[in-house]
């Protein structure tokens, strides 16, 4: 645990990891989400422009809370979100459909390792009993 100082309010807290934000700016930035997420249910073809600038919240913002898929546009614009591999717009997240599939595909494929053959251990005798000789 580190003492910080808040991005939002700029007071010293103790800082234990996320974002650097003292509990009472959290507070006020999930309020302002709560507030933000309810405009979208009223409003469903909002734009981001159009959300940032009648909720008094930074476009930067909004596309954060996206990109966490905490949000979801209505549709996927070209001024939204873009996937981070191939740049095509989407909806929410990170990466569209496609990339994720073939991200999973990749990660699996690298964690998949070959399984190693047993060697053959051949029936000698069958299953007697031998004697050491002296």
């Amino acid at each position: 645990m580190e003492v910080m100082s808040c991005k939002g309010c700029g007071r010293l807290f103790n800082f234990v990891g996320g974002t650097p934000l003292c509990e009472a700016c959290k507070r006020k930035l999930e309020e302002k989400f709560q507030e933000v997420k309810q405009y979208l249910r009223d409003n469903p073809g909002a734009t981001i422009a159009q959300v940032s600038e009648e909720m008094d919240v930074a476009v930067k913002q909004i596309k954060q809370w996206i990109r966490e898929e905490r949000l979801a546009l209505s549709d996927a614009t070209v001024d939204g979100i873009v996937c981070e591999h191939c740049g095509i717009p989407i909806k929410t997240g990170r990466f569209c459909d496609k990339c994720k599939i073939d991200l999973t595909n990749t990660f699996a494929s690298a964690i998949d390792k070959p399984k190693v053959k047993q060697p053959v251990q051949r029936e000698r005798d069958g299953n007697r009993m031998r004697f050491l000789q002296k």
